[in-house]
């Protein structure tokens, strides 16, 4: 049954499968590996039956094939099984190992004008999204199924993790939620992996905290940048020095490519506290909790609209000196990222 859906979520898609609803060809695409290989993980797992998996289920490479490889294979008829499945893994790199051009997707768009009945195709296009300019995707978008996911922002993380592992019958609190999205950043499948080693550790139904963090997942809840940009906000001075020795003396745990971007999202958001005296609306163009506006409050009142502008500044200057930019390559990231909290915080 074909969709011609380039919105379909996940959860529709696999509910459909489920209901045996197939479409000739399915388009998974997008810069959000995670749900990519979740959805394609099903395909693999479900839609051929185990005893016939030998005989039904194809799985290509894209670096591997040319485009007339898969369709190929897909134009055959399945053995034994009524249906069979036919993926293709890093679609966007089908022909690249043959010297094949884009063209080689003309053939792909010549099959679905006549597509084998009883097999299933199924492109993982992953790392970034197909032009929806091209034929094929056109031609995809009118005789099958468009799945495409995105980068999370990382102002939804927080929700996200939350969200999961109460799913699994978990529980977390908000600041260790903060925590792990602010050391791991967006990376899903990361972090999912993460929180499985977590959960051997646990009864069902328990409550993950910040130690349980800390001790299992190896982030520091007291020296994360998390804890960095709450004390720029405060101007605790000793803190902050205690936090960027720790990173200075850390640096493979603590990489001034990772801080510099949480710094300045900081600042941006201190910004629009600033210019939005509705703190609720606030709270939504900054993309957080509402639980954490406290912290903004109070690096508002220690920061003028100037004062930030400058520290964006600093930022820019830093990470250009990091990069090695007005740099002759003596001044480690250590002692780059001391300098800069000291001019922020002065």
């Amino acid at each position: 049954m074909a969709k011609s859906e380039s919105k379909i979520t996940e959860k529709q898609l696999i509910s459909d499968l489920k209901a045996g609803h197939f479409a000739p060809i399915y388009l998974l695409t997008g810069e959000e590996n995670y749900y990519i290989d979740l959805v394609s993980d099903f395909f693999e797992e479900h839609i051929v039956s185990d005893d016939f998996k030998d005989f039904a289920q194809t799985i290509f490479y894209g670096r591997d094939v040319t485009m007339e490889d898969v369709i190929e294979r897909a134009s055959t008829m399945p053995m034994l099984s009524p249906i069979q499945l036919v993926m293709v893994k890093e679609a966007q790199d089908i022909g690249k190992s043959k010297n094949k051009s884009v063209a080689d997707w003309d053939s792909l768009i010549r099959y679905l004008d006549n597509p084998q009945p009883s097999t299933v195709l199924v492109l993982c296009y992953r790392h970034t999204k197909m032009d929806k300019r091209t034929k094929a995707y056109k031609a995809i978008s009118e005789k099958g199924v468009i799945y495409e996911r995105n980068k999370m922002y990382d102002n939804e993380i927080p929700g996200w993790i939350s969200n999961i592992v109460a799913q699994r019958g978990y529980r977390i609190t908000e600041r260790a939620a903060v925590l792990m999205a602010e050391s791991i950043g967006n990376n899903l499948s990361k972090i999912v992996n993460e929180l499985s080693k977590i959960y051997i550790t646990l009864p069902a139904g328990s409550t993950i905290n910040e130690e349980i963090i800390e001790y299992n997942v190896g982030i520091s809840k007291d020296y994360n940048v998390f804890e960095l940009q709450n004390a720029i906000g405060r101007r605790d001075v000793e803190r902050c020095n205690r936090i960027v020795n720790y990173f200075a003396a850390n640096p493979k745990d603590n990489p001034i490519q990772m801080v510099l971007p949480s710094l300045y999202g900081f600042f941006i958001k201190v910004m629009l506290f600033h210019q939005e005296p509705d703190k609720k609306l606030a709270a939504q163009k900054m993309g957080i909790n509402p639980f954490f506006m406290k912290d903004y409050e109070v690096a508002a009142r220690n920061y003028t609209l100037g004062k930030l502008a400058s520290c964006i500044g600093y930022l820019h200057e830093t990470d250009l000196r990091s990069k090695g930019v007005r740099n002759t390559g003596t001044t480690t990231d250590g002692e780059l990222l001391k300098e800069l909290v000291f001019k922020i915080i002065h």
